[in-house]
């Protein structure tokens, strides 16, 4: 099923989409999906739900009806970096021996088609298409193995970066990549159930209608398996903490001459069956 938060920004409230593409309200069965709703009884009786019975909210999502962030209160949003060897290869770096774990604030979640602010003085704001974990069932030192039954779903990530503020100044890449709208979440949620190999997912991202990412999951170095069980060698996942995995190779930071995000540029981005983003880039 694929679940959605729609209406204004920090309003939002909680549907389902039903077979037309419709969203159908669930507020009441569920406050939000975040935390709890994101196990997998929560879950499984939203699954069971009949979404015809539902009320049907007005509008067509992303063409007039705003949806929110797929995921509410977020506790962590933890990113992969390098993690596919063409895009390592772009940027003039070695595939890590083990995965790049850093973190973007909470702050800068937003919708899936909300503007994008370029930060005050910013000259190297780039795109990154990413395929997004999000956790259901919590947990730490979980088994690689078991690592997938963790997993609530999937969704649309960019992970928007500002380059000279993430590699050109001293400290870690956080900076760069937190500021205030460089996490568009979703359109939707689709939990596991739909998705049936996150490691062979097709994904794209254009700017201006130019194609500019190209890629697949099938190229990870790193897969979704190994990856929550990495991480949560490192601290306790929670329902709703999201995991970035990485991204393809296309990013502005590596095209001769590189190319960087100004206002009025357009980012329309998928992975395959997990729907697409839209966002406008406008000055902050």
């Amino acid at each position: 099923m694929k679940l959605v938060r729609y209406g204004a920004r920090g309003a939002e409230r909680p549907g389902i989409l039903d077979a037309k593409g419709h969203v159908r309200d669930i507020s009441g069965v569920v406050v939000d999906i975040a935390g709890e709703t994101l196990q997998p009884a929560t879950l499984g009786g939203i699954a069971g739900l009949d979404p015809e019975s539902l009320p049907l909210v007005p509008g067509v999502p992303q063409a007039g009806l705003r949806l929110g962030p797929c995921v509410g209160r977020v506790g962590k949003f933890v990113c992969i970096g390098l993690n596919y060897a063409d895009h390592a290869a772009e940027s003039g770096l070695q595939v890590p021996p083990e995965p790049v774990v850093f973190g973007k604030w909470t702050s800068a979640i937003c919708g899936p088609d909300d503007d994008v602010e370029l930060p005050r003085g910013s000259v190297k704001t780039d795109w990154e298409v990413e395929l997004g974990v999000v956790i259901g069932r919590g947990g730490k030192y979980i088994a690689e193995e078991d690592a997938l039954s963790h997993v609530a779903g999937y969704c649309v990530v960019n992970d928007v970066s500002e380059r000279e503020y993430q590699v050109e100044r001293a400290g870690t890449w956080d900076k760069g990549k937190g500021c205030d709208t460089f996490g568009p979440l979703g359109p939707w949620l689709v939990t596991r159930d739909e998705v049936e190999d996150p490691g062979n997912l097709a994904m794209w991202l254009e700017v201006n209608g130019e194609q500019m990412q190209t890629g697949s999951t099938a190229t990870m170095v790193y897969k979704v398996p190994f990856l929550v069980a990495y991480v949560s060698r490192f601290m306790s996942l929670q329902p709703g903490d999201v995991i970035a995995t990485g991204t393809p190779p296309g990013v502005g930071m590596g095209r001769k001459p590189p190319r960087f995000l100004r206002p009025g540029d357009v980012m329309r981005l998928s992975v395959e069956g997990l729907g697409v983003q839209t966002q406008r880039v406008v000055a902050g």
